[in-house]
């Protein structure tokens, strides 16, 4: 199906074996503008790339697996007590008291390698905010585990890195387990928002949704909403410095945006009450909204409430006539509805046993008739004999 949204170069930018943000078919075309589903970021920050990458026999193959076995295990923390991701200290930090806290913005030194050693990313300066999902869950976990200025080395599973996906950048192929050489060199606290530029804050929502939007295209959708809420609520967050009329219009169109991809999100979790209010929000600051018309209509038909959800997608259609998506689905639901009315009329005429067969209504007006016929000729008959009886009385007085 031909998307309506994207441009040749955004279709060039798509990584490989991702999807759009409205799952291939059913939402593509509704969901995707130019904006709404911008090739998000990568994964960590920019850095490494094939140009980086090289094959290496490194600490982390030789202190993994050639130590002795008993000494590593008594070394490694198992963060989440399933053996799937374990934390080691190279080199220790300045003491528990300074490890960072969810909501701070860290920096850490990074080097990601693959099972066999292999070096598939290098960055020097790898920036995040702790505990937003900015960065795979093994790092966002682990992290806040590190002393400032600790050296850690952690294994984790696909699980908590790029699972089934894998990535394109850095390259990691799918279901591959990780090394991760880890140093922690800063933790500040995170902005004031009410304080914070408003180009500044506008970029700062828009970063979250783009994490957001890559959550989805992995299929991580409860991840998705968190990285959409969080985009909300910079949205939302009160300013102590002035404001535009145009940003602060840009600054609702991120809002609208995180809206819509939430509640596209907030479908595949069959959270359908939380996926209605997030598209009448969006509809509250852009009434003819295509997408979130689109998406009401989906969760009223999903409630059962094919009539609405019918009226809701023939406005989408009116502002939108071309959208070969509203199209099929306004189609699937006016027969869906069609049949639907169709059972309600056979089930009560069941229950208040309607006869289906008129004949015996006729039988019967048929019977009345002749009945009433009957009468007449008895009631004539016996009219006429009592005249003849008074003829006769008289003629003999």
């Amino acid at each position: 199906m031909d998307a309506v949204d994207f441009d040749s170069d955004k279709k060039k930018k798509r990584r490989s074996g991702g999807t759009s943000l409205l799952d291939n078919g059913e939402d593509f075309e509704v969901l995707d503008e130019d904006d709404s589903d911008d090739e998000p970021p990568p994964l960590e920050d920019a850095g490494g790339g094939k140009e980086n990458k090289k094959e290496v026999q490194t600490s982390v193959k030789i202190e993994g697996t050639e130590a002795d076995p008993t000494e590593a295990t008594d070394e490694w923390l198992d963060v989440l007590g399933n053996d799937q991701l374990k934390k080691k200290v190279l080199e220790a930090g300045q003491g528990q008291d300074s490890r960072p806290e969810k909501g701070q913005n860290v920096k850490i030194c990074l080097k990601t390698f693959l099972k066999d050693g292999t070096l598939v990313e290098e960055q020097q300066e790898l920036l995040f905010t702790l505990g937003d999902g900015d960065i795979i869950q093994a790092l966002d976990l682990t992290v806040q585990l590190m002393e400032m200025g600790e050296k850690a080395l952690i294994v984790t599973d696909a699980k908590y890195a790029y699972g089934a996906w894998g990535s394109s950048e850095p390259e990691v192929p799918s279901n591959a387990e990780l090394s991760l050489e880890v140093e922690l060199k800063e933790a500040t606290d995170a902005p004031d928002l009410e304080l914070l530029p408003p180009v500044e804050k506008i970029a700062l929502a828009s970063c979250k949704r783009e994490r957001g939007n890559v959550h989805y295209q992995r299929g991580d959708y409860a991840f998705a909403v968190n990285s959409y809420s969080i985009a909300l609520q910079i949205t939302e967050s009160s300013s102590k410095v002035d404001i535009s009329p145009e940003e602060e219009s840009e600054l609702v169109d991120v809002k609208v945006k995180c809206l819509n991809n939430m509640a596209a999100s907030q479908l595949k979790l069959d959270h359908y009450e939380a996926a209605f209010k997030s598209c009448v929000s969006a509809l509250s600051h852009q009434p003819n909204n295509i997408k979130a018309l689109f998406r009401m209509g989906k969760v009223l038909a999903l409630q059962g409430e094919y009539a609405e959800a019918i009226q809701t997608l023939k406005k989408a259609l009116k502002l939108e006539p071309s959208n070969k998506t509203i199209h099929a689905e306004l189609s699937k639901l006016v027969k869906k509805h069609s049949e639907q009315r169709g059972a309600e009329q056979a089930m009560y005429k069941k229950m208040l046993g309607n006869p289906t067969n008129t004949t015996p209504k006729k039988i019967w007006a048929k019977s009345s008739w002749s009945f009433s016929w009957k009468w007449l000729f008895g009631a004539t008959a016996v009219a006429i004999g009592g005249v003849a009886l008074s003829v006769v009385l008289a003629a003999r007085n």
